[in-house]
């Protein structure tokens, strides 16, 4: 699975953004993505997560209410709409794929980055205050 994350960029505090993960491969559907962001200095921490149906999502504390996550299989699609951005928002957004996070029972793993499979490279997003 390749991974190719887009839409960053600079907005101000406040605004939206709406971030895409293109991925290619025939078993998209059978992926958790996650989405991972690290700012500078910063260890990459957890966003999002959207399990390979759609059916389940996550979300760190600082994105709950503010970002949506959600997907297209059909087009081997994963979107990060954000919201109401803040300063600290900013960093560069890294999409990833990983097959044995999410049974649908145990959700644990769904925030570790160590066990995602697959990598896009990153998009910068940065929003000034």
């Amino acid at each position: 699975v390749q991974l190719q994350a887009s839409g960053g960029g600079l907005v101000q505090a406040g605004a939206p953004l709406r971030l895409s993960c293109t991925a290619s491969g025939r078993t998209f559907s059978s992926y958790t993505i996650g989405w991972f962001r690290q700012a500078p200095g910063k260890e990459r921490e957890f966003v999002s997560a959207i399990s390979g149906s759609g059916d389940s999502t996550w979300f760190a504390e600082s994105a709950k209410g503010r970002f949506i996550i959600s997907r297209d299989n059909a087009k081997n699609m994963v979107y990060l709409q954000m919201n109401s951005l803040k300063a600290e928002d900013t960093a560069v957004y890294y999409c990833a794929a990983g097959l044995a996070i999410y049974s649908g029972i145990y959700s644990g793993y769904v925030s570790r980055p160590q066990k995602y499979d697959y990598w896009g490279q990153g998009t910068q997003v940065t929003v000034s205050s």
